[in-house]
């Protein structure tokens, strides 16, 4: 395989791989250096891809395998997870620094789910994966992924109602 033939394969889900590992990582350093040992292994192993039924679903593994290692190592007292790639232009200063902070909000709750229901979520309702991608992806059962799913869902939209509430309940 030619690196051209390479590169087109790669680079529909490029980006999708990348906002995956700055979600599992710190900062964009290490996002970066993460994606680009992924390619690397994608490189060295480009005569067996063929072989794979999705080359993307292998990827996004290998990226999230690659995290979880990374973050298990030394280097995860450096790290910490962040979400900021919403951007909008069309809109006035003050609606964005509002929908900013609602994404910063939102990003923090996930941020706090445990590392299944975080993973889901993210590649469910952010990347807008299938089911079945998910399954590739991350190894789990269909309903698996929808329980914690679900969870996440709950869990999330709980706290925002904490939140627009100020943390004042109902009674």
């Amino acid at each position: 395989m030619k690196e051209a033939d390479f590169m087109q394969m790669i680079t529909p889900f490029q980006n999708k791989m990348f906002r995956l590992v700055r979600r599992l990582l710190i900062s964009v350093d290490s996002t970066e250096d993460a994606c680009q040992e992924v390619l690397l292994k994608l490189w060295n192993m480009r005569t067996k891809l063929g072989s794979y039924r999705s080359v993307e679903a292998l990827a996004m593994t290998m990226a999230k395998n690659h995290c979880l290692d990374v973050l298990k190592s030394k280097q995860a007292q450096e790290l910490r997870i962040v979400h900021s790639n919403f951007d909008n232009r069309e809109t006035s200063i003050g609606r964005q620094i509002e929908m900013k902070e609602s994404v910063g909000i939102v990003g923090s709750i996930i941020n706090k789910l445990p590392e299944k229901q975080r993973l889901v979520i993210q590649l469910k309702d952010i990347e807008q994966y299938d089911f079945e991608e998910i399954e590739d992806v991350l190894g789990m059962s269909y309903s698996a992924i929808r329980t914690n799913l679900s969870r996440a869902r709950q869990y999330v939209k709980e706290e925002l109602i904490k939140i627009q509430n100020y943390g004042l309940q109902k009674s």
